[in-house]
């Protein structure tokens, strides 16, 4: 427990890894699946002393990349913290450009509010979830770029499929990352996120 409490700590805010000694001179330790560690006293605009550590999986048409983003606290001239801006949990996918590589230049992103990861964690080895988003809902661009997330589980039981469509009507594209994720990694999305 000690060495994993060391890696925990050795983590910067951006999750890059670094030597906490301890072992073989100059290894260094990394992992891409991570977890909730400290208190829970948020600080303003989002400072706390958290450390959050993305989560990967890489599969053979596209990763994706899980990364929650803390919320931001405004304080008032009464001393009290107001939210700024809501956290969420956000899902990046990257299709793939060849073995092991994957573009991160045609990269989408989907923010999952906290009521969404809450249906996501709930989810049972059978049960599905539909999570339907506009980017520019509130303006006058609404309803030209439609994201639609599907989490549906896998025929034979062994975990799910997770999907994102993208259609985008101002230029005229439509894209579509699916990727299988193991009963075993969805188990850690879904600690990840509870945490």
């Amino acid at each position: 427990m000690l060495k994993l409490s060391r890696f925990l700590k050795s983590r910067n805010m951006f999750g890059r890894p670094i030597d906490v000694g301890g072992g073989i001179k100059g290894q260094t330790f990394s992992s891409k699946a991570g977890i909730s560690t400290s208190r829970s006293d948020f600080g303003v605009k989002g400072f706390s002393d958290r450390i959050f550590a993305p989560y990967s999986i890489f599969k053979g048409k596209a990763a994706l990349y899980v990364s929650p983003q803390l919320p931001t606290f405004v304080k008032l001239d009464s001393g009290a913290l107001r939210v700024d801006r809501r956290g969420c949990v956000m899902l990046t996918f990257m299709p793939a450009v060849g073995e092991r590589k994957y573009d991160n230049e045609k990269r989408q992103m989907f923010a999952l509010s906290a009521t969404e990861v809450g249906s996501l964690i709930s989810l049972g080895p059978k049960d599905s979830a539909e999570f339907f988003h506009d980017p520019a809902m509130l303006s006058n661009n609404a309803g030209q770029v439609r994201k639609s997330l599907s989490v549906k589980p896998q025929t034979d039981g062994t975990g799910y499929f997770i999907s994102l469509s993208v259609v985008n009507n101002i230029l005229k594209t439509s894209e579509r990352f699916s990727v299988p994720v193991t009963a075993g990694e969805f188990a850690v999305l879904k600690t990840a996120c509870s945490v």
